[in-house]
């Protein structure tokens, strides 16, 4: 039998590790161990995710409690002074503070009440008008 040479159609053999399964079944198989982990211990995590994004991510650093606060003004300003001092961001002022905005209003979800989502949609308005992008 002649060796075959391989050409740029052949795929490429998938890397194995250590345990012999190619990398997306590994990190599911890890993904696995850490949950039956958990559950034999029965220990669940008090923190939300969303509270761990909050704390660590390079979204921006911003007033603590701010978006309980009363009015839609103030937090729309300060979220406005938050963005523009703030080095840990990627976008411009106006998306980062736009976007922790509407991240916590998504988180939120169904346990926002009516009166505080309002409160937090006017201060949408308030932040495009405080950065020059009213409608």
């Amino acid at each position: 039998m002649a060796a075959r040479k391989a050409t740029s159609k052949t795929k490429r053999p998938v890397t194995r590790g250590r345990s012999g399964r190619p990398p997306r079944q590994r990190h599911a198989q890890a993904h696995a161990a850490h949950r039956a982990k958990a559950a034999k211990s029965g220990a669940h995590s008090s923190r939300k995710w969303s509270h761990h994004v909050m704390e660590t991510s390079d979204a921006m650093d911003i007033e603590h409690d701010i978006f309980k606060s009363g009015s839609a003004e103030s937090i729309a300003q300060s979220l406005k002074r938050s963005s523009t001092h703030s080095r840990r961001r990627k976008g411009t002022p106006y998306q980062s503070a736009m976007s922790m905005l509407n991240f916590y209003i998504n988180r939120a979800g169904k346990n926002l009440p009516k009166t505080r989502r309002a409160t937090l949609e006017q201060a949408k308005r308030k932040l495009r008008e405080a950065f020059g992008r009213a409608p």
